[in-house]
């Protein structure tokens, strides 16, 4: 590994876990920015699956107690997720590595726009059940094809009137649980060789020790904060994804 591959792969664990410590989600958003630059999509987000699990699994430890009076909500959306993961996986394979990250900018971007907007936008004050369903769905999709199940269901969870601790009570373990299974799939499929064992080793102690500062902030966040904190970073980070594709 030369030194610049080591540096974007620990810029990519260290921004990832941050994220994922923060609000829930989003290590993919980050880490494969950088992480796209180095490897193939399959093995990129193979490494961020893991990365997520294991970054993610401490917040769901975070918030193990609000999961139980949450549990019928999680259903909605993780059940409907299941058999979307595969049919991600097999969209991975065809996916090159431009168009990978061209989606995740795209997210990024639309992730922070939304947010940047949200209060203009009409709430859902009234159950959704099958909008939950299809939300939940199109997560298992985009987790298994690029470790984005979280984005969407964040925006759709931001248009209910629920406080950020309920939110982060659905989103973390359906996350966990997606991402979880979609690595499970790549080992079936014989993606973690060797080398991406290799690559996995060296990310996560970065992976680890970034998630929990982001945790930290979190719990010094107040609700407005933690907004802006975030749609500060999609916009900023998806611009600059974005313009290294184009260019």
């Amino acid at each position: 590994m030369s030194f610049e591959f080591v540096a974007l792969l620990l810029a990519g664990a260290a921004l990832g876990g941050f994220i994922n410590g923060l609000a829930g989600f989003g290590t993919a958003l980050f880490a494969l920015g950088f992480w796209l630059q180095i490897m193939p999509p399959v093995q990129a987000v193979a490494i961020v699956v893991v990365m997520s699990v294991v970054s993610g699994l401490q917040g769901v430890w975070l918030v193990r107690r609000a999961m139980i009076s949450q549990r019928r909500r999680l259903a909605r959306f993780l059940l409907p997720a299941l058999p979307g993961i595969p049919l991600g996986v097999a969209a991975l394979s065809v996916l090159s590595a431009d168009v990978l990250k061209a989606v995740i900018a795209g997210f990024m971007l639309l992730y922070g726009g939304f947010f940047g907007l949200r209060a203009a936008l009409p709430k859902f004050e009234r159950p959704t059940p099958l909008g939950d369903v299809a939300v939940g769905f199109l997560g298992g999709v985009l987790g298994g094809a690029a470790s984005l199940s979280g984005a969407l269901p964040t925006m759709w969870c931001a248009l209910r009137p629920w406080p950020k601790a309920e939110v982060r009570a659905v989103l973390q373990p359906f996350n966990v649980t997606v991402l979880g299974l979609t690595a499970l799939t790549l080992a079936i499929q014989g993606t973690y060789d060797r080398e991406t064992l290799i690559f996995i080793a060296v990310a996560l102690p970065v992976t680890m020790i970034s998630a929990q500062i982001g945790i930290a902030v979190f719990k010094r966040l107040n609700d407005d904060a933690f907004r802006r904190l975030v749609i500060a970073m999609m916009l900023v980070s998806g611009a600059m994804l974005l313009a290294r594709v184009v260019l």
